[in-house]
């Protein structure tokens, strides 16, 4: 028989590891959790209420088998972290690779009693908010008409990572920018900026040398899915062929939509990508000019499945997510509420789901975050038409942070 620590009983541990968390060093100081950035523990009433929603008639059902195969990928990911290092200091709370991997395991350990013992989600881990609250977008896997050889019906060329493309990880020269990149090439013994979307797309930069590995019926199919990461070709023949993120030319990403907002060629109520699009095609002599103020440009591979995400691990349909790894780890787990829009009414629905941090987005900065929305026509209204305020709840398993605390409280006595 099972035996778990009851929620109770642990109340004054919880209390002790807040002090840390919430308070820099050894010294206190008054925080609110409105007022900063932070991660800050949940109450017991206010945990009862969110954790109710996750089998409620009004919520999204929460199938906990579903989640099994991503846990395992976080796992594996996590496994090859060391486990006292700090993956993210966010506000003044850090969380090591070690607290998430134990929390995955305890969560994997757990999933098949889930819906007998739901207490089991508030016994084996303590809960935290994120603070400010998250916007929520979402992204698909967009499906594209292509070929896989030249054809003049498919005139607009998708490229895989150029050969004169480098990258230099500037880590290595300063700690402060660790996980940055500079990506550029050499031209003339200098080292300039990679080409940015008007040299690649408009003057050919790249054109018949090779780099391509697939052609597609329309330049704007191939923006779009440089904004997604990856997608599906849908070949003469009737087959599929996954194409997936492969690198990017470095160069700063800029939201067509703000751009179109900004212009006053659309209103901001009721943006969307399918909005964009149809503006796109009724506007044909705009496109160069509105396509290039986004000079970011993304490489691709062929692959037979997918998508994969920042982790390398295939994505779970409305359970993987984009996260600022700066914020959220890679490998984390969370708990997202919100509500999402549905087609042809004007009213959201509820949803609460547990939640997979898998993957990055050159967008998503800070508390927001991306939803993986899948495949297909449901996929790209829902992703193209999120934009929610939602809430964030993280879990991290109790015995690792009580663990944690001990260690502090050794340092603080020295």
């Amino acid at each position: 028989m099972r035996v778990y620590l009851s929620y109770s009983t642990s109340k004054l541990a919880i209390v002790s590891i807040l002090f840390f968390f919430l308070f820099a060093g050894c010294v206190s100081k008054d925080i609110h959790p409105d007022a900063v950035k932070g991660l800050f523990q949940v109450d017991e009433t206010h945990l009862n209420s969110i954790l109710s929603r996750l089998n409620s008639p009004n919520g999204e059902k929460q199938s906990w088998v579903d989640l099994e195969a991503g846990i395992k990928e976080n796992i594996k990911y996590l496994s090859k972290k060391q486990g006292d290092e700090v993956a993210v200091k966010y506000g003044n709370m850090e969380i090591t690779w070690g607290m998430l991997a134990r929390t995955n395991e305890e969560l994997l350990e757990i999933l098949p009693e889930l819906d007998v013992y739901p207490d089991l989600l508030k016994d084996k881990f303590v809960w935290f908010a994120l603070s400010p609250r998250t916007l929520l977008t979402g992204y698909y896997e967009p499906y594209l008409e292509a070929s896989l050889t030249p054809d003049p019906a498919y005139p607009y060329p998708l490229y895989s990572v150029p050969t004169d493309l480098k990258a230099l990880d500037l880590g290595k020269f300063h700690y402060r920018w660790k996980g940055e990149q500079l990506i550029y090439k050499i031209e003339d013994g200098a080292v300039v900026p990679y080409d940015d979307r008007k040299a690649i797309d408009f003057e050919g930069t790249l054109k018949n040398k090779g780099f391509e590995v697939a052609w597609a019926k329309s330049l704007v199919d191939v923006f779009v899915l440089q904004i997604q990461g990856s997608g599906r070709l849908l070949l003469a023949d009737g087959s599929v062929k996954h194409i997936l993120y492969a690198g990017k030319n470095g160069q700063k990403y800029v939201s067509l939509g703000k751009i179109l907002i900004k212009r006053g060629l659309m209103p901001k109520e009721g943006m969307s990508m399918q909005g964009i699009r149809k503006f796109l095609k009724d506007n044909p002599d705009l496109v160069e000019e509105l396509l290039t103020t986004n000079p970011s440009y993304v490489f691709f591979r062929l692959d037979d499945s997918g998508p994969y995400g920042a982790m390398n691990a295939p994505l779970t349909s409305m359970a993987s997510v984009a996260v600022d790894s700066k914020v959220l780890p890679l490998g984390s787990m969370a708990l997202l509420t919100t509500k999402l829009p549905q087609e042809g009414v004007e009213s959201k629905k509820t949803f609460t789901k547990m939640v997979m941090a898998q993957d990055r987005g050159g967008a998503i900065k800070g508390t927001r975050v991306d939803l993986f929305c899948g495949s297909g026509a449901e996929a790209e209204f829902l992703a193209g038409h999120l934009k929610s305020w939602s809430h964030i709840y993280l879990p991290i398993s109790r015995e690792a942070l009580n663990q944690y605390f001990q260690k502090k409280s050794d340092e603080c006595k020295k």
